[in-house]
């Protein structure tokens, strides 16, 4: 499984709990989840998903507050060779009620993991996609 070490100075010193799908936001009444899918791995590891069938795992709701987050996962088996990443980046204040931002990749790393490792890798919200990932690929 593809996973991202999440950038950002937040996530930096921690590994377990710390890597993600790649994912993004998107508008639904203004674009299908799997078009926005592609758009956000292409955006987030500056190259496109590879070809391959598009296997559907479902939804996953996650966090807390404004900050929780619905996700709509697929995979795709296919090569990708994590080297040739290009992070997209983003803005955040740093160090924080400092007034400066900084620029900071999406992901800081990227790797391929089994599905056991995958699961002390992930963050929680993600983890029950992992089942539904070895139940599809049986």
């Amino acid at each position: 499984m593809l996973l991202g070490h999440m950038g950002g100075p937040l996530w930096a010193r921690k590994d377990s709990g710390a890597w993600s799908m790649p994912k993004g936001e998107y508008e639904p009444a203004t674009e299908e989840a799997r078009a926005a899918a592609a758009r956000e791995f292409d955006e987030e590891l500056g190259m496109p998903v590879p070809d391959g069938e598009w296997i559907a795992l479902g939804e996953v709701r996650y966090g807390r507050g404004r900050s929780k987050k619905q996700v709509t996962v697929w995979a795709v088996e296919g090569e990708l060779d994590p080297a040739r990443v290009v992070p997209g980046v983003f803005e955040m204040e740093w160090p924080p009620r400092s007034g400066e931002y900084r620029a900071f990749p999406e992901v800081d790393r990227v790797e391929w993991f089994d599905l056991t490792t995958a699961h002390d890798k992930l963050i929680t919200g993600q983890r029950p996609l992992l089942p539904r990932l070895a139940e599809r690929l049986r």
